[in-house]
């Protein structure tokens, strides 16, 4: 009996490792197909000194998932020498509290709040499953959306859990993170990636660039495949402000019951900040 399983066992693995390799791994990622609306234009980025144009920036207005006002920004500008905190922000959008997304949102000293969130890029009327990314079925996207549209649609039209943690960087790796999420930007403009489930993430990519930034900086860690847990490692590490404790500063860091009572007046990113403590760490100039 034991070896008739075993038999099953190695044909089953035989059998995948054909469909790998005969059907999986000759795919190529691409730019061009019917993608849907929200995920329809790529980001691209062009340099100027210290300063950064970001083409087709998204700013959707959600009042649900279905029900949103669809606009896209031709071009917003910043400069990395204006920017004033790198903002990491963890959205549990299921009951199982591991399975999480992050993504980062960049603030700059004139109240422009960047979000950028890696993403799998869907075609029209495909929905996202995470067994489906494990087989090169959606390219790699970097979505680049005002705060309001990126954090509004989880906050507010899903009535997700969400919490923003202040970001603590080695003096100009700021700028550079920036910098470096923005060559990806260019980088996957004209040679598109796959996404993968498991091992190019949200939360891995993210890790990934910080490591390219400052090599080192985030160890391999199993919370690194289960980002709900991130905070207790972030906080660990230094990678986060400590507001008081672990659960304190869950507890100011905690965005979405504030976000919920934004009527889409006034400033999104003001009203979310005025609810945030102030920063705990002196910045070296």
């Amino acid at each position: 009996m034991f070896q008739i399983l075993l038999s099953i066992v190695f044909g089953l693995l035989i059998l995948s490792w054909l469909i790998w390799f005969l059907r999986v791994r000759p795919r190529q990622p691409q730019l061009d197909a019917e993608w849907n609306s929200d995920c329809e234009m790529i980001t691209t980025a062009v340099f100027d000194g210290s300063k950064i144009t970001f083409k087709n920036v998204r700013n959707f207005f959600w009042r649900t998932t279905r029900d949103r006002d669809e606009s896209w920004i031709d071009e917003v500008t910043v400069d990395t020498e204006e920017l004033k905190d790198i903002w990491f922000i963890v959205d549990h959008f299921h009951s199982l509290h591991g399975l999480a997304h992050t993504y980062l949102t960049f603030e700059f000293n004139d109240g422009t709040c960047l979000s950028f969130s890696f993403e799998a890029r869907r075609r029209v009327k495909h929905r996202y499953h995470p067994w489906d990314g494990l087989w090169r079925n959606y390219e790699l996207y970097l979505l680049v959306a005002l705060e309001s549209d990126m954090t509004g649609l989880r906050t507010n039209a899903r009535g997700n859990k969400d919490y923003m943690f202040r970001a603590i960087t080695p003096p100009e790796k700021d700028k550079h993170m920036l910098q470096r999420l923005a060559q990806k930007a260019n980088q996957l403009s004209e040679h598109p990636e796959w996404y993968h489930s498991l091992l190019t993430t949200c939360n891995t990519s993210i890790v990934r660039m910080v490591n390219r930034v400052t090599p080192g900086r985030v160890p391999f860690l199993w919370r690194n495949f289960l980002p709900g847990y991130t905070p207790r490692a972030a906080l660990r590490l230094g990678l986060i402000e400590d507001w008081g404790g672990l659960e304190t500063t869950l507890e100011k860091a905690r965005i979405d019951l504030v976000a919920q009572q934004w009527d889409g007046e006034g400033g999104y990113s003001e009203m979310l900040r005025r609810h945030l403590p102030a920063s705990t760490v002196q910045k070296e100039q």
